[in-house]
């Protein structure tokens, strides 16, 4: 039982790397994110995937096949709500990145942030929109029926499974992150961040039509 236990729990995180690693648009948020703001915003964002990881994991692990069936006729409007998102997002960053920085600071100051400049917006805006994903879920499906057996103490398994893939997922958009604060403190001058919110939003723009044609 230990065995199977043990190996639940290396399956989720195994899992969980598996789909964090690879660059998307959602690991250049978070790394945009904390290099114009704060590790405490960018933590808060990985945070939030981290999370909808897990949900997706655990949705999986519990729910198997049948919720990916359920999903698959809503992969297409899922995908161009996601597109439409990352459009947004790098329309803003762009807007953002031009506008005049004094002005910004003389209205008002912390307390008129918009976006997802605080901790609270990172993690629910960036955790809603990896949730937007249906390829997450077929994913971790795929695994789970391949893998982890969830007959008999099957609840168990899935939730340790769920586990490893929140562990794994925490612990790559952490790092992400702390990239990110390391990339701001040495670009500090406003010019390094034009260019560093310039090219972020190109890239998800990019990534936006990539999702559009589905990959």
């Amino acid at each position: 039982m230990p065995t199977v236990v043990t190996g639940a729990f290396l399956a989720g995180l195994i899992a969980g790397y598996g789909v964090a690693i690879p660059v998307g648009a959602i690991a250049v948020l978070i790394l945009g994110l904390a290099a114009r703001t704060s590790f405490r915003v960018g933590a808060s964002a990985a945070l939030g995937v981290a999370t909808a990881d897990g949900i997706y994991a655990g949705v999986a692990a519990f729910g198997g096949a049948v919720v990916a069936g359920w999903l698959a006729p809503l992969a297409t409007p899922l995908r161009l709500v996601a597109a439409g998102v990352l459009v947004g997002l790098a329309g803003y960053g762009v807007w953002r990145a031009l506008r005049p920085r004094g002005r910004t600071r003389a209205v008002g100051g912390p307390a008129t942030r918009r976006g997802l400049e605080t901790p609270i917006r990172a993690f629910a805006g960036i955790g809603a929109l990896t949730l937007l994903n249906p390829a997450t879920v077929v994913y971790f499906t795929a695994l789970v029926l391949g893998r982890v057996e969830l007959g008999g103490s099957g609840v168990a398994l899935a939730a340790l499974f769920t586990l490893g893939v929140f562990l794994a997922s925490a612990s790559w958009q952490l790092l992400i992150a702390a990239g990110g604060t390391m990339i701001g403190r040495v670009l500090t001058s406003d010019r390094g961040r034009l260019v560093t919110a310039l090219l972020s939003s190109a890239i998800i723009a990019a990534l936006a039509v990539a999702t559009l044609i589905g990959r």
